[in-house]
C-alpha cells in the first residue's frame, strides 16, 4: 500500500530541527541529528527529507526502530517520489533512522526523541555531529 504525503512546504527553522555533520571524508557513526516532534512517521518524515542537501540524492528506502514510531505503510509517496519504509528493532542501539539513496550512499542520523526538552536536546545533536565531542566520551 502506498501512501501519499501532500507537498511539503520548504521548512522553516522552527519546524524542523536537524543538525547535520559537517562534509568529511572520514568516516563517521553518525551523520546527524533529528530531533522530531512526534513518532508520527507520516507527519514527520516528508519534513526531514524536504531538507535534506540535494548532494544526498533521492533517498528510497528509510529504516525506522519499530520500537518507537507509530505504524507506518510500506511505501510513502513524498516530494513526488516513493519511498520503502522499514522497521527494525535494535533495543541495545541508540535510536536511529537510517537513510539509503542508490548511487550516493547511506546516511544514519540519531533521533532525539520528541519529548526530550530543549535543554537536554540541544547538547545531544552537537555531540552527535561533532566527532571532538564523541572523541572525549570514548
Amino acid at each position: 500500500m502506498i501512501t501519499t504525503v501532500p507537498p511539503v512546504p520548504p521548512p522553516s527553522h522552527p519546524l524542523l530541527r536537524l543538525h547535520l555533520a559537517p562534509d568529511s571524508t572520514l568516516p563517521r557513526r553518525l551523520d546527524g541529528a533529528w530531533w522530531p516532534r512526534s513518532y508520527d512517521l507520516l507527519a514527520e518524515l516528508p519534513l526531514l527529507l524536504a531538507a535534506l542537501p540535494r548532494a544526498w540524492g533521492h533517498i528510497a528506502s528509510v529504516t525506522v526502530n519499530s520500537a518507537d514510531w507509530s505504524a507506518a505503510p510500506g511505501r510513502m509517496f513524498v516530494c513526488n517520489q516513493v519511498v520503502r519504509l522499514r522497521s527494525a528493532v535494535a533495543p541495545h542501539a541508540p535510536n536511529t533512522v537510517v537513510l539509503l539513496a542508490p548511487g550516493h550512499g547511506r546516511w544514519d542520523l540519531l533521533v532525539v526523541p520528541p519529548d526530550t526538552i530543549e535543554e537536554e536536546a540541544g547538547p545531544l545533536m552537537t555531540a552527535a555531529v561533532d566527532d571532538r565531542a564523541r572523541d572525549r566520551q570514548e
